[in-house]
């Protein structure tokens, strides 16, 4: 099979402004094939739906086939066009959203159902997909979680939070936990006891961790790199925990 040439629409490809499109979105191939298969369609006629239906001409077979092997990725317009052909939701064919425009695309919400939520100009909250620069009131960011159907973790991630999260984590479990209760509570709309717990916690395992690695014979090079590991992840740790402490 031929590798279907970029298309004018394809990511990282110039369209007619100049201007580069925003990036694809991420495309679950393996949905994309077991959804064509219940409905008994072949690659071609997806091509037809999408060529037909939803005016993308360019769509071929093999571009659907490219699709469906992860040679290409389609466009937030191609994806949303394959979901109708397939009679199913954009969030059936994406892999787990990352980015504001990707929840967007997973709700099947336009960016001016958002826009017009949460109180932006439509120009605005554009820009701030595609700079994936959250900018709100605390009652525009709670409007913003309500229509993407955020968790606290994703809404974390999408309004660019997670640096100074993880900032805060690194410093609780390397010095004094007790001091970042409240500056962690500040970020984040949790229960106090189930935040104090969380980060005792987590900072008895950091410590236990580097304890343990130096009892067990390793050198303080050993030790640096758990620790050094263990750090990288610490937002991914502290969501595991809160969900202990808050089952």
């Amino acid at each position: 099979m031929r590798r279907p040439p970029a298309q004018p629409n394809q990511p990282n490809h110039p369209n007619r402004s100049g201007r580069r499109n925003p990036p694809t979105p991420p495309f679950n191939a393996s949905a994309a094939r077991r959804l064509r298969a219940a409905l008994n369609m072949g690659p071609a006629h997806v091509a037809y739906g999408l060529r037909v239906s939803y005016g993308l001409p360019y769509v071929t077979e093999d571009l659907v086939i490219a699709w469906e092997r992860e040679l290409a990725a389609p466009t937030s317009n191609e994806l949303t066009a394959l979901a109708g052909v397939l009679w199913c939701s954009p969030s059936e064919l994406l892999g787990k959203p990352r980015t504001l425009r990707e929840h967007r695309i997973a709700r099947g919400l336009a960016p001016e159902d958002v826009a017009r939520t949460v109180g932006h100009e439509l120009t605005a909250y554009l820009r701030m997909e595609e700079n994936e620069d959250w900018r709100g009131t605390d009652r525009q960011s709670a409007a913003l979680a309500e229509i993407l159907g955020l968790s606290l973790p994703d809404f974390i991630t999408v309004t660019g939070r997670d640096g100074k999260l993880a900032e805060l984590l690194r410093s609780a479990v390397t010095t004094r936990w007790q001091g970042y209760v409240r500056p962690v509570g500040k970020m984040l709309p949790l229960d106090r006891r189930a935040l104090e717990a969380t980060l005792q916690e987590l900072h008895q395992n950091y410590q236990g961790q580097m304890t343990a690695t130096l009892s067990w014979g390793g050198g303080s090079g050993d030790s640096s790199a758990a620790g050094r590991e263990f750090l990288d992840r610490i937002v991914e740790h502290f969501w595991t925990m809160l969900q202990g402490n808050t089952a």
